[in-house]
């Protein structure tokens, strides 16, 4: 019985969960200033707020099962105290609950970043696609980056935070005009060939 009591109170905890995230209001019209100072407010553009919720839905809706049955079948095998599955099972679900949270908090504070301030800004936002001829190399090779929150960064995939040290050296420059950034690797100098 004790088993099941468990496995019970994790689900009611989800049901609540999602019945908390469907009340919520998210501000879908965010074109303000890229350096809100509310540490809560999560700045995303449609795309980066769907995989957000698209991650918390499957923690909140497989995963968290899935870590329920483990702490299930760990406790069916007996005395708690050197049981390394339970343990194991125990450590996933803080990591998943915590993740949980952070999501929910995120999702719960996100800003989406207006698409519509663009056509008539000709300076670097966020959401903006900029190219960028780096003028510190002898080679003519143009990056391209989005300028995004540090939630969605993946500068692999060529999304930089606007609080990473380029991405804010960007922010409201113009084309054609050269920024000079200090990186970890040192001092680099970019032409700001093309705002999209």
């Amino acid at each position: 019985m004790a088993n099941k009591g468990i496995y019970d109170d994790l689900i009611d905890e989800n049901e609540a969960h999602e019945k908390m995230l469907e009340e919520e209001n998210y501000d879908t019209n965010f074109t303000g200033d890229a350096t809100v100072q509310d540490d809560k407010v999560t700045l995303v553009t449609k795309d980066g707020l769907a995989q957000l919720k698209k991650e918390l839905d499957f923690l909140k809706n497989t995963k968290r099962k899935e870590v329920a049955e483990r702490i299930k079948e760990a406790i069916s095998y007996g005395d708690l105290s050197e049981n390394s599955e339970y343990e194991e099972a125990k450590n996933e679900q803080a990591f998943v609950e915590g993740r949980i949270l952070e999501l929910e908090q995120q999702v719960k504070n996100a800003k989406i970043i207006a698409d519509s301030h663009q056509a008539k800004n000709k300076t670097i936002q966020l959401g903006s696609t900029v190219h960028l001829k780096n003028t510190s190399k002898s080679k003519d090779d143009v990056e391209v980056y989005t300028i995004v929150g540090s939630t969605e960064a993946d500068p692999f995939s060529g999304k930089i935070s606007n609080e990473s040290p380029i991405g804010n050296a960007l922010l409201d420059k113009e084309k054609g005009e050269v920024i000079k950034v200090m990186i970890p690797a040192g001092s680099v100098e970019y032409q700001i060939v093309k705002i999209d």
